[in-house]
């Protein structure tokens, strides 16, 4: 193993930029970044900047007339008109979108082969995490499906179970899709309820398609779930499957909008839980996946005061120097997002709670508690194609 940990980082990311007013600000990795940075966390993980995927890595995933459609949009962005779902209120097409969207994607793929190749035991890319990509159109902010294009890349280079855990309060449909029938992958949401939040899908009866009963884990959270039910609803279900499924490689999603200042869902989480799962993620990794762990961003639209600690704590664990919760946000950083944004930055890497969560096997389950009856209905749902009592 030629270094514990590898942080993908290519500043050419930050022009994955729909424009002003777009929520998917990309201050937002700009700010990460040197958050990062004034820790140090850059020099304790290997920075590495991997090409942008190339068409026959994008077609492990992708129709070819996406691709080439995304390449004429990105060519002529008023040629968008809405095909393939470019040229949308999500999705405006931008000059350079296709290059951006590669660079990123080929910092997830370049990052899957690091781990798998034994180059890093951790690869955290923080401008990853782009779910909602379909194999042939673009969708929720998402032009090329990063994640997914990663775990195919696992799989073209042989191995045979990956687990893929997806804590954005978004569903991970476009993961999902890909390897509906795929028994090679387990793909595990946790989500804010189809009910109340796009993508609308991620239903617990959302199991797998044939020959992959099971492999896909829906875990739909009421609104307003905040850190303690959501830490419950996470240990109620993943470990238990990661341990059934026996992954060689841990795939996860930490996309930051739970938190409870997001402004486009309704969870309330707080960094510090955020950072429970982060760590709990590594465990799992050691545990159950000789410790190969690939970590991605996703949404959060918080971009000043919860994205940059969210992530940076995620690099810290996933480089094996965690920020302390209590640790005094640098000044250089705060004056740095006050000359970018015209806001205060945050003080403190917490947000002053300490979470604790009852656990689910052992304190007895609630009927008439609507988190409960989520992880109940999740449980029902898949347990049992795994061999578990749900």
């Amino acid at each position: 193993m030629s270094g514990r940990a590898q942080l993908m980082w290519d500043e050419a990311v930050t022009g994955y930029d729909f424009g002003p007013g777009h929520p998917m600000d990309p201050v937002r990795l700009a700010l990460t970044m040197r958050l990062i940075e004034a820790y140090g966390l850059d020099r304790v993980a290997r920075t590495v900047a991997a090409p942008p995927a190339g068409d026959s890595t994008l077609r492990l995933v992708h129709r070819q007339d996406y691709i080439a459609a995304v390449r004429a949009a990105s060519a002529d962005p008023r040629s968008a008109d809405g095909s393939y779902g470019l040229g949308t209120v999500d999705d405006p097409a931008f000059a350079g979108m296709h290059d951006a969207a590669a660079l990123i994607a080929g910092q997830s793929v370049g990052a899957a082969e690091a781990v798998w190749r034994g180059d890093a035991l951790h690869a955290v890319n923080f401008a990853g995490g782009l779910h909602h990509a379909m194999p042939g159109s673009a969708s929720g902010f998402c032009v090329y499906n990063d994640a997914a294009l990663a775990i195919a890349r696992l799989l073209e280079l042989g191995v045979e179970r990956v687990a893929y855990v997806d804590v954005d309060v978004h569903h991970g449909d476009g993961v999902q899709a890909a390897f509906w029938e795929d028994p090679r992958v387990l793909t595990i949401s946790l989500h804010e309820h189809p009910r109340t939040l796009f993508p609308q899908t991620g239903w617990p009866e959302e199991t797998g398609g044939q020959g992959a009963e099971g492999g896909a884990v829906n875990v739909a959270l009421p609104a307003g779930t905040g850190d303690a039910g959501w830490l419950r609803a996470f240990h109620a279900v993943v470990p238990e499957l990661l341990a059934a499924f026996r992954p060689q490689v841990l795939v996860t999603q930490h996309g930051a909008d739970t938190h409870f200042e997001d402004p486009l869902a309704h969870l309330t989480v707080s960094v510090d839980a955020q950072r429970l799962v982060a760590a709990a993620c590594h465990d799992l990794a050691h545990e159950h996946a000789a410790g190969r762990w690939l970590a991605l961003g996703g949404g959060g639209y918080a971009v000043t005061d919860v994205v940059p600690r969210s992530w940076t704590h995620l690099v810290g664990i996933a480089a094996g120097r965690p920020v302390e919760p209590e640790s005094p946000v640098p000044e250089d950083w705060r004056s740095e997002v006050l000359r970018r944004t015209r806001q205060l930055g945050p003080l403190r890497m917490t947000d002053g709670r300490k979470p604790q969560w009852r656990d689910f096997t052992g304190s007895g389950y609630d009927p008439a508690d609507r988190l409960d009856q989520a992880i109940l209905a999740t449980r029902r749902a898949v347990f049992p194609s795994h061999g578990l009592l749900p």
